[in-house]
């Protein structure tokens, strides 16, 4: 199962195979949300595997026409915020997240005993969130800025109003702030993941999170940062 499409069908089915993994192996295709940064690649790469696509039906309606050069389309599994939906044997919890997409949500996933959250794409973290982020054994989240680097940095102003907001992306602080307060400290990895090129720098996310992860006694978890351009180790649990 992949998780977003944001690559190329090429490029993706690079990564796929420098982790061993064949991408005609995928059984499903699951989207959080319409932006093109994680649809970019949905329709060639399902289309030409003959994989379903699982997307909630607001975000399906807004999806940009159907690419004329396009051969064979996707069949779209549509669902609602909230659902659970069964893939074989993995069970994925959705839940709605604050971002300014038409119905973003965020995932965790159970399969053999084993639990994942991944919440990336979200201006701030509520209540609702926190809940579905506990107990996992692995956990992704996004940690998209560094504040001061993004006051700075070259986004227009409007952008950096729109990256800040409740419905924008998380910060470094504020990642920090869940993990000092409010994260149960069970996982046994935690990736940062998102991280702006141009409004971050991995040694900062890694610091402000690695910072927050010592102040609370007895945490063991791991801390892991992602990349954009190669795939993180594989993690097995």
């Amino acid at each position: 199962m992949l998780l977003d499409a944001g690559f190329s069908r090429r490029e993706t089915q690079k990564r796929l195979r420098a982790i061993g993994e064949p991408a005609d192996a995928l059984d499903a295709i699951v989207i959080s949300h319409e932006h093109s940064d994680h649809i970019s690649g949905m329709v060639s790469l399902a289309g030409g595997l003959g994989v379903p696509v699982y997307m909630t039906e607001l975000a399906r309606r807004v999806v940009p026409a159907d690419p004329a050069e396009v051969r064979v389309m996707p069949r779209f599994e549509l669902f609602r915020a909230g659902q659970t939906l069964t893939i074989n044997d993995i069970e994925i919890e959705t839940f709605t997240i604050p971002h300014d997409s038409v119905d973003p949500v965020a995932f965790r996933i159970q399969a053999e005993g084993v639990r994942v959250g991944l919440c990336t794409d979200l201006g701030y973290i509520p209540d609702s969130v926190k809940v579905h982020l506990r107990g996992c054994h692995c956990l992704i989240l996004e940690s998209n800025h560094d504040l001061d680097m993004l006051k700075v940095g070259p986004y227009p102003w409007v952008v950096k109003q729109r990256v800040m907001s409740r419905t924008g992306h998380l910060s470094n602080d504020a990642v920090a702030e869940f993990l000092a307060q409010d994260y149960d400290g069970l996982a046994a990895v935690l990736v940062l993941a998102h991280l702006s090129e141009n409004n971050n720098h991995p040694a900062l996310a890694q610091l402000s999170a690695d910072q927050a992860l010592k102040s609370r006694e007895h945490c063991s978890t791991r801390l892991v940062i992602s990349s954009q351009h190669v795939p993180t180790e594989l993690f097995r649990f």
